[in-house]
Protein backbone atom coordinates (compact mmCIF):
# COMPACT_ATOMS: atom_id res chain seq x y z
CA UNK A 1 0.00 0.00 0.00
CA UNK A 2 1.43 3.28 -0.94
CA UNK A 3 2.03 5.77 1.70
CA UNK A 4 -0.06 9.11 0.93
CA UNK A 5 1.93 11.96 2.29
CA UNK A 6 0.08 15.12 3.48
CA UNK A 7 1.11 17.90 1.39
CA UNK A 8 2.61 20.64 3.60
CA UNK A 9 3.66 24.28 3.11
CA UNK A 10 6.20 26.09 4.91
CA UNK A 11 5.83 29.74 5.25
CA UNK A 12 9.15 31.89 6.13
CA UNK A 13 10.44 35.05 6.60
CA UNK A 14 14.41 35.06 6.19
CA UNK A 15 17.05 32.06 6.34
CA UNK A 16 14.83 29.47 7.73
CA UNK A 17 17.02 27.22 9.55
CA UNK A 18 13.73 25.31 10.43
CA UNK A 19 12.36 25.20 7.44
CA UNK A 20 16.02 23.30 6.36
CA UNK A 21 15.49 20.71 8.70
CA UNK A 22 11.98 20.03 7.55
CA UNK A 23 12.71 19.74 3.91
CA UNK A 24 15.73 17.43 5.10
CA UNK A 25 13.70 14.91 6.90
CA UNK A 26 10.61 14.82 4.24
CA UNK A 27 13.54 13.54 1.29
CA UNK A 28 12.56 10.13 3.20
CA UNK A 29 9.60 9.03 1.10
CA UNK A 30 8.16 7.03 4.22
CA UNK A 31 8.29 10.44 6.08
CA UNK A 32 4.18 11.05 6.28
CA UNK A 33 4.37 14.66 5.08
CA UNK A 34 6.21 16.10 1.55
CA UNK A 35 7.15 19.48 1.33
CA UNK A 36 5.29 20.47 -1.61
CA UNK A 37 5.33 24.75 -1.00
CA UNK A 38 8.02 27.40 0.54
CA UNK A 39 5.80 30.74 1.01
CA UNK A 40 7.56 33.34 1.94
CA UNK A 41 6.70 37.22 3.37
CA UNK A 42 9.60 38.60 1.87
CA UNK A 43 11.56 38.49 -1.49
CA UNK A 44 14.81 38.45 -0.13
CA UNK A 45 14.41 35.96 2.37
CA UNK A 46 17.64 33.57 1.95
CA UNK A 47 15.29 30.45 2.58
CA UNK A 48 13.52 30.33 -0.54
CA UNK A 49 17.82 29.45 -2.55
CA UNK A 50 17.86 26.69 -0.30
CA UNK A 51 14.40 25.63 -1.17
CA UNK A 52 14.76 25.95 -4.93
CA UNK A 53 18.22 23.93 -4.35
CA UNK A 54 16.77 20.97 -3.21
CA UNK A 55 13.39 20.91 -5.84
CA UNK A 56 10.57 22.63 -3.76
CA UNK A 57 8.25 24.79 -5.50
CA UNK A 58 8.76 28.34 -3.53
CA UNK A 59 6.56 31.78 -4.19
CA UNK A 60 6.47 35.47 -2.45
CA UNK A 61 3.80 37.11 -1.33
CA UNK A 62 5.07 40.35 -0.28
CA UNK A 63 3.61 41.58 2.45
CA UNK A 64 4.84 45.44 1.77
CA UNK A 65 2.25 45.48 -1.37
CA UNK A 66 -0.58 45.07 0.66
CA UNK A 67 -2.70 47.57 2.43
CA UNK A 68 -3.73 45.17 5.12
CA UNK A 69 -3.23 42.12 6.71
CA UNK A 70 -5.71 40.27 5.76
CA UNK A 71 -5.52 41.81 2.34
CA UNK A 72 -1.78 39.67 2.27
CA UNK A 73 -3.66 36.79 3.84
CA UNK A 74 -6.09 36.29 1.47
CA UNK A 75 -3.60 36.31 -1.66
CA UNK A 76 -1.47 33.91 0.59
CA UNK A 77 -4.49 31.69 0.69
CA UNK A 78 -4.91 31.18 -2.98
CA UNK A 79 -1.54 30.43 -3.41
CA UNK A 80 -2.24 27.59 -0.63
CA UNK A 81 -5.15 26.29 -2.07
CA UNK A 82 -3.81 26.23 -6.11
CA UNK A 83 -1.02 24.10 -4.20
CA UNK A 84 -3.33 21.55 -2.46
CA UNK A 85 -2.14 22.44 0.83
CA UNK A 86 -3.24 20.87 4.10
CA UNK A 87 -0.94 21.25 6.59
CA UNK A 88 0.91 24.64 7.28
CA UNK A 89 4.10 25.10 9.09
CA UNK A 90 5.24 28.27 10.10
CA UNK A 91 9.22 28.43 10.16
CA UNK A 92 10.54 32.17 11.23
CA UNK A 93 7.69 33.92 9.76
CA UNK A 94 7.55 37.25 10.96
CA UNK A 95 3.90 38.27 10.10
CA UNK A 96 1.90 38.43 13.17
CA UNK A 97 -1.60 35.91 11.94
CA UNK A 98 -5.40 37.47 11.80
CA UNK A 99 -7.86 35.46 13.02
CA UNK A 100 -9.47 35.12 9.78
CA UNK A 101 -6.61 33.16 8.34
CA UNK A 102 -5.94 30.94 10.99
CA UNK A 103 -9.81 30.02 11.08
CA UNK A 104 -9.18 28.07 7.78
CA UNK A 105 -6.75 25.66 9.21
CA UNK A 106 -7.69 24.22 12.25
CA UNK A 107 -5.57 21.76 13.78
CA UNK A 108 -3.42 22.20 10.62
CA UNK A 109 -1.36 25.11 11.66
CA UNK A 110 1.73 24.05 13.20
CA UNK A 111 4.40 26.74 14.85
CA UNK A 112 7.42 25.91 16.61
CA UNK A 113 8.74 28.70 19.52
CA UNK A 114 12.10 29.12 21.18
CA UNK A 115 11.41 28.91 24.89
CA UNK A 116 8.99 26.85 26.85
CA UNK A 117 5.76 27.93 26.68
CA UNK A 118 4.13 28.86 28.17
CA UNK A 119 7.14 30.61 29.62
CA UNK A 120 9.10 33.62 27.64
CA UNK A 121 6.01 34.43 24.85
CA UNK A 122 6.98 37.04 22.08
CA UNK A 123 10.76 37.88 21.30
CA UNK A 124 14.45 37.93 22.89
CA UNK A 125 13.36 34.56 24.80
CA UNK A 126 17.35 33.44 25.79
CA UNK A 127 18.21 36.73 26.74
CA UNK A 128 14.90 36.92 28.80
CA UNK A 129 15.82 33.38 30.18
CA UNK A 130 18.77 33.83 31.23
CA UNK A 131 18.49 37.38 32.88
CA UNK A 132 15.82 35.52 35.00
CA UNK A 133 18.27 32.71 35.96
CA UNK A 134 16.24 30.02 35.05
CA UNK A 135 18.08 26.65 35.10
CA UNK A 136 15.77 24.78 32.05
CA UNK A 137 15.17 26.76 28.51
CA UNK A 138 13.90 25.06 25.68
CA UNK A 139 11.36 24.99 22.56
CA UNK A 140 8.02 24.26 21.81
CA UNK A 141 5.97 23.05 18.57
CA UNK A 142 2.02 24.21 19.20
CA UNK A 143 -1.07 24.37 17.44
CA UNK A 144 -1.54 28.42 16.12
CA UNK A 145 -4.75 29.59 17.58
CA UNK A 146 -5.08 33.76 18.07
CA UNK A 147 -3.65 34.71 20.58
CA UNK A 148 0.10 34.68 19.84
CA UNK A 149 2.47 31.89 20.99
CA UNK A 150 -0.61 30.67 22.44
CA UNK A 151 -2.68 27.25 21.14
CA UNK A 152 -2.05 23.73 22.44
CA UNK A 153 1.17 22.33 22.63
CA UNK A 154 2.26 19.60 20.31
CA UNK A 155 5.96 18.78 21.88
CA UNK A 156 8.58 20.16 23.86
CA UNK A 157 12.38 19.91 24.09
CA UNK A 158 14.68 20.76 27.10
CA UNK A 159 17.80 21.86 27.78
CA UNK A 160 20.05 23.08 30.54
CA UNK A 161 20.99 26.33 31.12
CA UNK A 162 25.08 26.51 31.34
CA UNK A 163 26.80 29.29 33.78
CA UNK A 164 28.74 30.31 30.92
CA UNK A 165 25.96 30.74 28.85
CA UNK A 166 25.35 34.09 26.36
CA UNK A 167 22.31 34.63 24.97
CA UNK A 168 24.06 33.32 21.51
CA UNK A 169 25.31 29.87 22.74
CA UNK A 170 22.04 29.11 24.58
CA UNK A 171 19.67 29.73 21.07
CA UNK A 172 22.67 27.21 19.51
CA UNK A 173 21.81 24.37 21.57
CA UNK A 174 17.83 25.60 21.63
CA UNK A 175 18.30 25.20 17.97
CA UNK A 176 19.54 21.74 17.64
CA UNK A 177 16.68 20.78 19.43
CA UNK A 178 13.85 22.19 17.20
CA UNK A 179 15.43 20.64 14.38
CA UNK A 180 14.72 17.33 16.00
CA UNK A 181 11.75 18.34 17.25
CA UNK A 182 9.58 19.86 14.86
CA UNK A 183 10.01 17.03 12.22
CA UNK A 184 9.08 14.58 14.96
CA UNK A 185 5.64 16.68 15.71
CA UNK A 186 4.85 17.10 12.06
CA UNK A 187 5.07 13.28 11.70
CA UNK A 188 2.37 13.00 14.03
CA UNK A 189 0.18 15.25 13.16
CA UNK A 190 0.35 14.04 9.07
CA UNK A 191 -0.23 10.68 10.63
CA UNK A 192 -3.18 11.76 12.19
CA UNK A 193 -1.96 10.31 15.84
CA UNK A 194 -3.16 13.48 17.95
CA UNK A 195 -6.52 14.25 18.95
CA UNK A 196 -7.07 18.01 20.55
CA UNK A 197 -9.29 18.37 24.40
CA UNK A 198 -9.51 21.56 25.02
CA UNK A 199 -5.54 23.16 25.32
CA UNK A 200 -4.33 19.50 25.87
CA UNK A 201 -3.11 17.39 23.31
CA UNK A 202 -3.24 13.75 23.71
CA UNK A 203 -2.12 10.64 21.28
CA UNK A 204 -4.37 7.95 20.11
CA UNK A 205 -1.98 5.34 20.76
CA UNK A 206 0.51 6.76 23.54
CA UNK A 207 2.80 3.10 23.83
CA UNK A 208 3.57 3.69 20.12
CA UNK A 209 4.04 7.38 19.88
CA UNK A 210 6.54 8.41 22.21
CA UNK A 211 9.35 10.19 20.90
CA UNK A 212 12.55 9.97 21.94
CA UNK A 213 15.01 13.05 22.31
CA UNK A 214 17.92 14.44 23.80
CA UNK A 215 17.39 16.53 26.78
CA UNK A 216 20.72 17.32 28.06
CA UNK A 217 20.99 18.51 31.62
CA UNK A 218 24.23 18.67 33.72
CA UNK A 219 25.29 15.56 35.43
CA UNK A 220 22.66 13.11 33.33
CA UNK A 221 23.45 11.80 29.57
CA UNK A 222 19.66 11.70 28.56
CA UNK A 223 15.95 11.46 29.45
CA UNK A 224 12.91 10.73 27.02
CA UNK A 225 10.51 13.17 26.15
CA UNK A 226 7.26 12.61 24.64
CA UNK A 227 4.94 14.08 21.93
CA UNK A 228 1.65 14.92 22.92
CA UNK A 229 0.67 14.40 26.32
Amino acid sequence: MTLRRKRTAILISGRGSNMRALIERARDPSYPAEIVLVLSSRPDATGLAFAKENGVASSVVDHKIYAGREEFERSMQVLLELHRIELICLAGFMRMLTPWFISQWPGRLLNIHPALLPAYRGLDTHARALADGVRIHGCTVHFVVPAMDEGPIIAQAAVAVLDSDTPASLAARVLAEEHAIYPAALACVAEGHLRVEGNRVFTREPATELVPLRVPFKGRKASRRRIGG
